[in-house]
C-alpha cells in the first residue's frame, strides 16, 4: 500500500464501493461481494487499506474532509472478523503476525486528520464494533435489528483488534467489561447510553443525512470513563476484577472456557493503561485462538450454521399464521414463541379454562421479550383463545400438542385434512409416536410431519422436524422454513422411535440411575457430569424432565424396568421437580444438595466420562442408522438439543479426538 493511490486505483473494489461527493466527504460503503453479511476478511481489510491510503492522500491535499464508512447490505453493517480464515493460523506466532496489519489499520483510521464517522444500521459485533470504535464518532439507527456486542466469548476468545482497550476508553471499564464478558447483544439505545454509540438516528434512510452533518461539524465521540474512570484505577480494579472472576465462576468453569477468566486477568494487569492494554492484547489471545476450545467452539458455531441450512432458503411459502391444537404446557409454549416471534396464534383446546391458563402463563415470555408495554400489548393481541377451532382454515401451520395417544391424534388428523387450506403444514409435536402411523388414516399421509420441540419451549434453541415414510419433501422443508422463522435450529430426523435428541439422551440417563439404583452416590454423578462439561448432571436432569416422562421414554425405546429406583418414585408420585420431590428434594425451584464435595479430581474426571459413554455410543449409531442425513448433524442435533459440553465440539467429534491420540500414542511407543 501507497499513500500515492488515486481514485481511480479504487475502482477495482470487490468488496467496498468508494466515491468522493462534491463536498470532499469520502464514502466507503462495505459489500462484500457473493456474501449475504459482511465480515472482516484478509480481502476487505486490505481492500479498506487502500480506501485509508485514498483519504490520507486526499486529507493533505484538502480534497477530502472527511470519511464515512457504512454497510451495502439491508439488514446488518459488519458480523464480525471472518471465523472462516481462523483456522488457517495454527500457532500463536502466526496469531499475532496476523493480527498486526490489522491493528495498524486501526490505528491508523484512529489518527487520521480529518472525522472518520461510523454509520450503522443492524448487527454490528466483534470485529465490526471493534472496526467503529476505532472511527471518531458513532451513528446508529434506533431500529430494533442494530445491535452491538462482542461475541467472541462464545468462540473461545476475546477482541483481538485492540477492541479490549477501546471499548474500557469509550464505554468504560464495567460497561466495556460486561459487555466482552457477556458476549450479548446490546441495542442501540443501550448502548448509546453505555457510550458505544454518540447518536441515533430514527431509520436506515437518515444516515445518510446525519452522517454527513457529524463530518461538516468534525464531531468527535466522548469517552464516558475510560481510563481517566475510578474503576481503571488501582485498587479499585482489582476489587472489581476479584467480583468479576467470582461471577463468572459461577456460570461457566476456567477449565472448559478459560477466555473470559484470561480478559479479566489482562484487565487486572493491564487496565490501567490503554497502551499497555493494546500491547499486551494480542500475547494474551493469541493462545485462546490456537486452544482446542476455540477450535471446537468455532466448529459448534459452523454447525449452527448447518442447521439453519436445513431451511431451504428458495421458497415463496412464508408462515405468518399457526393454530396450536392443545394447551398444556408445551402446546401453550410453542404458541407463546410463536407470538413472541412476531406470528399470530390461535389456541385451541377442549377446555377453555386451559387456554387462558395457558395464555396467562405466556404474559412473563413477553416481558422478557418486548421492551415495552405496547409491544407487550400487541403481543398478547396476537395470541387468541380459539376453542372452536375457527383459526383452522386461515393458518399457515397447524400444531397438534395433544395427549401421546395414537387413536385420538390420528382422528384429529383425519378431522382436519379437509379444514385446512391446501398449502398449510400440518405438524405433530409427538416425542414418542411415529409419524407414519400417526397419518395412516389420512387421506394423503404425505401431508404430516413431525415438529419436535423440547422443554422449555421458549429456551431450547434446537427443534426436529420429523420425516415420516410418507412425508413429502415440500412438507419437510415447510418445516424446517418454519423452525428458522421462530428462531430455532431446525434438524431434520427420520421417524425412529426417539428420533435422534431423545434416543441418544435415554441411555445416559437410564445408565446414571442405574448407578443411583446400585448405591453410588447421585450428587457425585451430577459433579462428574457437569465436570465433563455438561450442563446439568443426569440425575437433577431426570428430576428437571420429570421421571414418569422418563419412564415413557425408555419403555418405547425398550430402556425401562418396572423394578427400578425410578419406577418405584414414579408409583409413589414424586415424579421430580413438578411435585417437589424425586431423587432430589426441591425446593423453589432448586434442587437441596449437601456442601460435602470432597471428591478426588481424577475420580470425578474419569466417572464423568464412563458416564458419557453411552451417549456417545447412542450418537454412533444414530449415524449409521442415518437418522440425520451426515456425522456433523449428529453432533449438531445432540449438542443444541441436549446441551453436550460445546467445547468438545460434539459426542462424534470427541471420539474422533480421542481415538486420534490414542493412536498417536501408541505409535510413539
Amino acid at each position: 500500500m501507497t499513500t500515492e493511490t488515486t481514485a481511480a486505483d479504487l475502482t477495482g473494489l470487490k468488496d467496498w464501493r468508494f466515491e468522493v461527493d462534491f463536498e470532499g466527504i469520502a464514502w466507503a460503503i462495505f459489500d462484500r461481494e457473493n456474501e449475504s453479511a459482511n465480515a472482516l476478511g484478509r480481502r476487505p481489510l486490505e481492500e479498506l487499506g487502500e480506501i485509508i491510503d485514498r483519504v490520507q492522500s486526499g486529507a493533505r491535499e484538502g480534497t477530502i474532509r472527511g470519511l464515512v464508512i457504512m454497510s451495502g447490505k439491508q439488514k446488518s453493517f459488519i458480523v464480525g472478523a471472518d471465523i472462516r480464515e481462523f483456522a488457517d493460523l495454527k500457532t500463536e506466532q502466526q496469531v499475532i503476525e496476523a493480527l498486526k496489519p490489522v491493528n495498524t489499520l486501526l490505528d491508523r483510521i484512529e489518527a487520521m486528520s480529518v472525522p472518520v464517522v461510523a454509520a450503522i444500521h443492524g448487527v454490528c459485533v466483534g470485529g465490526g464494533l471493534e472496526l467503529v470504535l476505532a472511527c471518531h464518532y458513532r451513528i446508529a439507527t434506533r431500529d430494533d435489528a442494530t445491535r452491538v456486542g462482542f461475541p467472541e466469548v462464545k468462540l473461545g476468545i476475546f477482541p483481538g483488534f485492540n477492541g479490549t482497550a477501546r471499548s474500557i476508553r469509550q464505554a468504560g471499564a464495567l460497561n466495556a467489561m460486561q459487555a466482552m464478558l457477556k458476549g450479548s447483544m446490546i441495542r442501540a439505545s443501550a448502548a448509546r447510553a453505555q457510550g458505544f454509540i454518540d447518536q441515533l438516528v430514527e431509520s436506515r434512510g437518515a444516515l445518510r443525512w446525519a452522517a454527513r452533518k457529524a463530518v461538516l461539524q468534525n464531531r468527535k465521540s466522548k469517552a464516558k470513563g475510560g481510563f481517566a474512570g475510578l474503576l481503571a484505577k488501582w485498587p479499585a480494579r482489582g476489587y472489581l476484577a476479584g467480583k468479576m472472576r467470582s461471577e463468572t465462576a459461577k456460570k461457566v468453569r476456567e477449565d472448559h472456557y478459560p477466555a473470559p477468566f484470561r480478559l479479566i486477568d489482562l484487565f487486572e494487569r493491564y487496565g490501567g493503561s490503554y497502551a499497555d492494554m493494546k500491547r499486551e492484547e494480542s500475547p494474551a489471545f493469541a493462545p485462546l485462538m490456537v486452544s482446542d476450545t476455540s477450535r471446537n467452539l468455532r466448529r459448534v458455531f459452523f454447525l449452527s450454521e448447518a442447521l439453519k441450512a436445513q431451511a431451504p432458503k428458495q421458497s415463496s411459502w412464508r408462515p405468518m399464521r399457526v393454530h396450536v391444537i392443545g394447551a398444556g404446557t408445551m402446546g401453550a409454549d410453542i404458541a407463546g414463541w410463536c407470538v413472541a416471534c412476531g406470528m399470530e396464534v390461535t389456541l385451541q383446546d377442549l377446555s377453555v379454562s386451559q387456554i387462558e391458563k395457558g395464555i396467562a402463563a405466556q404474559s412473563k415470555l413477553f416481558k422478557r421479550k418486548f421492551r415495552t408495554k405496547a409491544q407487550q400489548d400487541a403481543a398478547k393481541a396476537r395470541l387468541i383463545a380459539d376453542p372452536d377451532g375457527r383459526g383452522v382454515p386461515r393458518a399457515d401451520v397447524i400444531i397438534e400438542a395433544i395427549i401421546e395417544k395414537l387413536e385420538i391424534k390420528q382422528a384429529l388428523f383425519k378431522e382436519l385434512e379437509d379444514k385446512v387450506k391446501p398449502d398449510a403444514l400440518l405438524a405433530s409435536n409427538t416425542s414418542s409416536l411415529k409419524i407414519e402411523d400417526i397419518a395412516a388414516t389420512m387421506a394423503d399421509p404425505g401431508r404430516l410431519v413431525g415438529i419436535h420441540f423440547f422443554n422449555p419451549a421458549a429456551q431450547m434453541p434446537l427443534v426436529e422436524v420429523v420425516r415420516g415414510e410418507m412425508s413429502r419433501q415440500g412438507e419437510v422443508d415447510k418445516g424446517a422454513i418454519f423452525v428458522a422463522a421462530i428462531d430455532k435450529f431446525p434438524l431434520v430426523v427420520k421417524s425412529v422411535p426417539g428420533f435422534l435428541v431423545n434416543r441418544v439422551l435415554a441411555p445416559y440417563m437410564m445408565a446414571a440411575m442405574a448407578r443411583v439404583d446400585a448405591g453410588e452416590d447421585k450428587e457425585k454423578i451430577d459433579e462428574a457430569a457437569r465436570a465433563f462439561g455438561m450442563p446439568m448432571g443426569p440425575i437433577e436432569l431426570a428430576d428437571t424432565v420429570g421421571l414418569d416422562v422418563c419412564a415413557s421414554v425408555g419403555q418405547i425405546l425398550g430402556l425401562g424396568d418396572e423394578v427400578s429406583g425410578a419406577a418405584k418414585l414414579v408409583k409413589s408420585g414424586k415424579l421430580g421437580k413438578k411435585t417437589g420431590r424425586g431423587y432430589y428434594v426441591w425446593k423453589d425451584g432448586k434442587p437441596e444438595k449437601s456442601n460435602d464435595k470432597r471428591w478426588d479430581k481424577a475420580d470425578i474426571k474419569k466417572l464423568g466420562r464412563e458416564l458419557v459413554e453411552p451417549l456417545i455410543a447412542e450418537a454412533e449409531r444414530a449415524r449409521d442408522d442415518h437418522i440425520v442425513a451426515n456425522a456433523d448433524l449428529v453432533d449438531a442435533g445432540v449438542i443444541f438439543g441436549t446441551g453436550f459440553a460445546p467445547f468438545r465440539g460434539g459426542p462424534l467429534h470427541f471420539r474422533a479426538r480421542e481415538q486420534a491420540e490414542a493412536a498417536a500414542r501408541d505409535a510413539a511407543e
